[in-house]
């Protein structure tokens, strides 16, 4: 059986999504040489006082964790690329399997009751046929010991891209509209909203106005990646 593996790898390799060399075997989406070069954000004061810092002002979170940086051309971009647009969704897991490992690690999110994902609308969701945080919201559920709840806040409404505005212009121009269904399962709860990359924050902070309609709710924030870039 291994032969025949051995003999499949060889004619039809995984190829690095960053680099394209075939991967070994024990390798998933990355190289290893690639995976080390991932610009992972360290867990520090100073940096996490950064991430929080873009909400300040706008809505009431507790703490914001990210995992990697997001930069115009690089790793980063290249991963999320493929996990939203090419049906790599197991991206999404190996991302949280990683991530979760830290964030078990630090102890921040040791009192998450649930993690809550930024939905699609149900036209994107029916388009794509997944949403692109489901395996990693599941994945640090599992890490976290705590439950996914996916489908309590929804997505209401759709906006045209604004990937081309100004900083400025897109989060004052974000339209964008979600509802709860359910008003009692979050009370006096701490909520873990996550996303895949935090821009001007304009979706969380939506997402984050809804969810603080719930009686005595705390919410915190985890992202695949951030990026400091309009």
């Amino acid at each position: 059986m291994q032969y025949l593996k051995d003999i499949f790898y060889l004619f039809y390799p995984n190829l690095c999504i960053n680099c394209s060399m075939s991967l070994l075997q024990s390798e998933k989406f990355l190289c290893t040489f690639c995976s080390n070069k991932l610009p992972i954000i360290d867990d520090d004061e100073y940096t996490n006082v950064t991430l929080i810092s873009a909400f300040y002002g706008k809505v009431l979170i507790e703490s914001v964790r990210s995992f990697l940086y997001y930069q115009k051309h690089g790793i980063t971009k290249k991963l999320i690329h493929e996990l939203k647009y090419k049906n790599q969704e197991d991206i999404g897991a190996f991302i949280g399997s990683w991530f979760g490992e830290k964030l078990k690690e630090s102890g921040v999110f040791n009192d998450i009751d649930y993690i809550v994902p930024v939905p699609l609308h149900k036209n994107k969701l029916k388009k794509r046929g997944y949403n692109q945080l489901t395996k990693f919201g599941e994945k640090l559920s599992a890490i976290l010991n705590t439950v996914y709840k996916p489908d309590i806040l929804v997505k209401s409404s759709i906006v045209t891209t604004q990937t081309f505005k100004h900083r400025f212009e897109r989060f004052y121009n974000n339209k964008t509209t979600f509802n709860l269904v359910d008003f009692e399962v979050f009370e006096n709860k701490h909520i873990l909203l996550i996303d895949d990359v935090i821009t001007t924050g304009a979706t969380l902070v939506a997402c984050s106005n809804e969810l603080l309609k719930v009686k005595n709710i705390t919410i915190s924030i985890a992202t695949m990646a951030y990026t400091n870039k309009g």
